[in-house]
């Protein structure tokens, strides 16, 4: 795992998440990537666009620019995959068969709610699938970074941009630690890194705590 980058680190850590027969549909960003650590796995992914049994992602040999992904990313298909209209796909969302989401990130607070939709003064493009996600997957994991390009942490106290929704997520896997978001709090499930507990939760300016630690009463 040393060998691979921030991104692959964290893609190849969520896809150990997911189980066979599970419907997961993947965000735009580093969520795609999870699909190239799926081999060993019969999971069915998901795209808004209307394509459910994705498969790896495209390259020059099997390129077809009429099939892409939400994120207009080139993909390619799996035998057993169906085509359908995005409000089909749309109604799988709401309908609650989706088993996990895979969503990329802004802000992510210390009870698990999240924003990946908005950023203050910054023109909207669209809204996407993200709070029909956060609102109608039956487990939600938050992939990202954990600082951004000005060196804040992604993890906060509390949201400065929009909430994709009150909807709590599950996990938060980052390129340093799964952590898991409990009614005490953050609490570390792992750590990826090379970063101890205690440098991490100073790092982020959060005390976290072993998913497993006593509770102080």
């Amino acid at each position: 795992m040393l060998s691979l980058d921030k991104k692959h680190i964290i893609a190849k850590r969520i896809a150990e998440e997911l189980e066979d027969g599970q419907i997961v549909n993947l965000g735009i960003g580093i969520p795609t990537i999870v699909s190239e650590y799926l081999e060993d796995k019969e999971v069915f992914l998901q795209t808004e666009n209307g394509l459910l049994g994705m498969g790896p992602p495209a390259t020059d040999d099997n390129l077809d620019i009429d099939l892409i992904n939400a994120g207009k990313e080139p993909v390619t298909y799996l035998k057993s995959a169906s085509f359908f209209s995005s409000a089909d796909s749309f109604a799988l969302i709401r309908g609650g068969h989706v088993d996990v989401a895979v969503l990329g990130i802004l802000q992510v607070d210390v009870h698990g709610e999240i924003a990946n939709w908005a950023v203050p003064n910054q023109p909207i493009l669209g809204v996407g699938g993200a709070m029909d996600l956060v609102t109608g997957a039956k487990k939600v994991i938050v992939a990202a970074t954990l600082f951004a390009k000005d060196g804040t942490s992604k993890l906060v106290k509390e949201l400065t941009y929009k909430t994709s929704g009150i909807r709590k997520v599950d996990l938060f896997v980052c390129e340093y630690a799964v952590i898991k978001f409990t009614v005490e709090g953050p609490r570390v499930v792992e750590l990826l890194g090379d970063m101890s507990l205690e440098q991490l939760s100073e790092k982020v300016g959060i005390p976290l705590e072993y998913l497993n630690s006593p509770i102080e009463i």
